[in-house]
């Protein structure tokens, strides 16, 4: 039997002796006591607590054996929340109680302060702090603590929580969800294709498109520094006769789709606008915009703007559905990453993946397109030639996958991925370059949930980090960052 340590919160804590300029004040020694003062914002992730499934959970103050907190705590949050007040307890003192357990071998004492709310002040003794959303949407919040640590401070660095596992696999719930989609409908050509749209690099278009399709999508400055021979071109119409395109008139037109070796789901708009006295038509084509534009009836805006907009169906192809609908937590990585098309009511449900940013924190990931083509082909998705460009491009973001180590839901059928980008940063793209994970001695695999976690083991030679080259070639992939439970 091994045990398996899922470390929930890493840093939120330091001893005096570490210096960290986040924290005002750190800790001053007093003995077997300790003071703690710090101004900080947390993200909530799935609450572990077994029965707590679909809450969220902000941990503040993270329990340890023998700790006790005391002090006060004033708060804002994103979302209307509950204070959680954990009290170290043995089995035997349950007897009916609140409790909060990840195991059952480790139990707490749960005490939850009434009324939910986005603000507000208190003050609390005991083993655990927390901020508790009883909805599944992932809340921040900013933090201040002025308080005490009485026991035994050196040993909070992180909250360790381990459970029995004879197979050494990594146990998350929702690791893998559905995540239903808005379709588009464009036209190539003078054929019907259908697509969606994740990202954009300006922020008007993000707000315009989300308002749009009632489904937001991520702002991705860096995707708009794409060369232009690896994007393709959307021309989106900003008058001329109404429709259900972006804008509120004709569907947009794509100069390709993934039946041409040009493809590419990163699309530069350029709007399209008919000049006064002209009679206004439906186009279908790229060249008959073309056409029309030299002809004086319409002029373009070159917008230097990029979307990410990958077709879902086009003439003679659309990605591959899953044979088995039914999306849960050991399904494969491979045999389509869809499970359905709704050409009626115009939307797609994908499966959404859960994995790491590179601060630790839980994001949700969508595969829509790749290079080379047998991944593609693998995962059921567009296979997207013009990306191979991109290994070096400073728009592409690193994504460490595991090859050995602690089983899990990741493509490999180990951990998670981890992704090289905070998502808090400017530096967010949808398009990532594989890198592979592997253990030197697989017996000690530990989790790792952020670059610098793969950063000091890599400097310790415990791992080694190797370039993904599937058929020699570059193995990017289209994985936008999205809200499933939006």
């Amino acid at each position: 039997m091994k045990k398996i340590i899922i470390i929930l919160i890493i840093g939120i804590f330091i001893t005096s002796i570490i210096s960290v300029s986040s924290f005002s004040d750190q800790y001053v020694d007093a003995g077997s006591t300790k003071k703690v003062h710090f101004t900080q914002t947390f993200s909530s992730f799935q609450d572990p607590g077994l029965g707590h499934e679909n809450y969220q959970l902000a941990l503040i103050l993270s329990p340890n054996e023998g700790t006790i907190y005391d002090g006060s705590m004033t708060f804002t949050s994103s979302e209307s929340v509950k204070v959680v007040v954990l009290h170290e307890i043995n089995s035997n003192d349950v007897q009916g109680q609140d409790i909060w357990t990840v195991n059952e071998n480790t139990i707490y004492g749960l005490s939850l302060i009434d009324p939910e709310k986005k603000s507000g002040s208190f003050e609390f003794t005991g083993a655990g702090v927390g901020l508790h959303s009883t909805n599944s949407k992932e809340f921040t919040t900013t933090v201040s603590v002025d308080g005490w640590i009485r026991g035994q401070p050196t040993e909070i660095l992180t909250q360790k929580l381990e459970f029995e596992n004879e197979d050494s696999s990594l146990l998350l719930s929702r690791v893998n969800v559905a995540s239903t989609i808005p379709m588009h409908k464009g036209m190539h050509n003078g054929n019907e294709l259908f697509y969606i749209i994740t990202d954009a690099s300006e922020k008007n278009y993000v707000n315009t498109i989300s308002e749009k399709q009632k489904w937001n999508i991520q702002l991705s400055k860096s995707i708009q520094d794409i060369p232009e021979n690896i994007s393709q071109k959307i021309f989106i119409f900003k008058n001329g006769i109404k429709g259900d395109g972006i804008f509120g008139f004709q569907n947009e037109i794509f100069s390709s789709t993934p039946e041409q070796s040009d493809y590419s789901a990163l699309g530069s708009i350029i709007e399209v606008t008919w000049k006064k006295g002209q009679k206004e038509i439906i186009f279908e084509s790229e060249s008959d915009i073309i056409d029309a534009e030299k002809s004086g009836r319409i002029e373009f805006n070159e917008t230097n703007v990029i979307v990410n907009a990958p077709q879902i169906k086009w003439l003679d192809g659309q990605m591959k559905i899953r044979s088995d609908n039914q999306i849960n937590n050991e399904m494969s990585f491979s045999g389509g990453q869809i499970t359905e098309i709704n050409e009626d009511e115009l939307f797609v449900t994908f499966v959404a993946h859960r994995s790491w940013d590179s601060d630790g924190r839980t994001i949700y990931y969508i595969v829509t397109d790749a290079t080379p083509l047998g991944p593609a082909e693998l995962m059921g998705v567009a296979y997207s030639p013009t990306s191979s460009n991109l290994s070096t491009h400073s728009s592409v973001i690193d994504l460490f996958q595991f090859k050995n180590g602690i089983k899990g839901s990741g493509s490999l059928g180990y951990q998670p991925e981890v992704s090289n980008f905070s998502f808090n940063e400017e530096n967010y793209s949808p398009l990532s370059e594989v890198y592979l994970i592997e253990w030197n001695n697989s017996k000690l695999a530990k989790i790792l949930q952020t670059k610098s976690d793969i950063d000091s083991f890599q400097n310790d030679d415990l791992l080694t980090v190797s370039i993904a080259r599937p058929t020699n070639s570059e193995y990017i992939i289209n994985s936008p960052i999205i809200d499933p439970f939006q």
